[in-house]
């Protein structure tokens, strides 16, 4: 068992301007002055929460993939973050999970927010992705994503001696969230760790964008007992957390309560 470090990056986006955003957190990044396993940065972290696809979107392996490249390189941690990506004619809200050798994973957001029209503008992602680090089991998804419990359930197979294997440990969400529901993120970062017994990591945005929405962060860690480990509003800040596993295994098995969830299967 080894703990984690996870390093959470909360600032302010420039609208639609990948080139200073890159700028920007890689002066953040740099800040980061003792090793860590894993930073973590906004949802489209290049852009803003734009739906002006076609100007800012980006192919794979294009300008914004080989900077997280490396910078996961130069800091020997795992890069996650969201960013526009286009692929022939359709669009996605990807979140790269970018290693210190080069190989990366990625997840395309599922929940399209609606009420901004992003399902006019990007194509639904499919599947989950569940990454290993340092023997931690890991479950990033996106911003709209936190509303859907079941997308985000953590589901423990069992054996007939009830001794079971979670598909996670760790859930985190990349966002844009707008202050005026911060109640809502703060509410429904706390339910799911308590109902998956995870450590539950939420990253968002401070700062205003060119829609006049207001952002005002909110990032946080919080533990399988849905108790904040930490919380930051209305500033940037770089801040680097410690995630022990096993206090989350002692508590997995003196309060087993997964042994009795309800078994089900997601029809896509």
């Amino acid at each position: 068992m080894q703990n984690l470090s996870v390093t959470l990056i909360q600032t302010n986006l420039f609208w639609e301007n990948p080139t200073a955003n890159l700028a920007n957190l890689e002066e953040k990044i740099a800040q980061i002055s003792l090793p860590t396993d894993l930073i973590i940065l906004p949802e489209m972290f290049n852009t803003g929460f734009t739906m002006n696809v076609k100007a800012v979107s980006e192919p794979m392996n294009f300008t914004t993939f080989k900077w997280i490249k490396q910078q996961a390189k130069r800091t020997q941690a795992v890069i996650a973050g969201s960013f526009i990506v286009k692929e022939g004619e359709q669009y996605f809200n990807r979140l790269i999970w970018m290693r210190p050798d080069g190989s990366y994973e990625s997840y395309d957001k599922r929940h399209l927010f609606r009420m901004g029209g992003e399902h006019h503008s990007f194509a639904s992602g499919s599947e989950r992705l569940i990454v290993e680090l340092k023997g931690w089991r890991i479950c990033p998804l996106i911003c709209y994503d936190l509303r859907f419990p079941v997308w985000s359930r953590n589901i423990f197979s069992k054996t007939e001696n009830q001794k079971s294997e979670k598909q996670y440990d760790l859930l985190i969400y990349v966002a844009n969230w707008p202050a005026i529901r911060s109640q809502v993120w703060d509410t429904l970062l706390q339910a799911r760790a308590i109902e998956n017994q995870s450590f539950c990591i939420g990253v968002n945005r401070v700062g205003s964008d060119g829609m006049g929405l207001n952002y005002t962060g909110n990032s946080a860690v919080i533990d399988f007992k849905g108790i904040s480990i930490f919380y930051q509003k209305d500033s940037e800040i770089i801040k680097s957390q410690m995630l022990n596993k096993e206090e989350l295994d002692d508590f997995r098995a003196k309060f087993p309560a997964y042994l009795d969830a309800d078994d089900f299967e997601i029809i896509r």
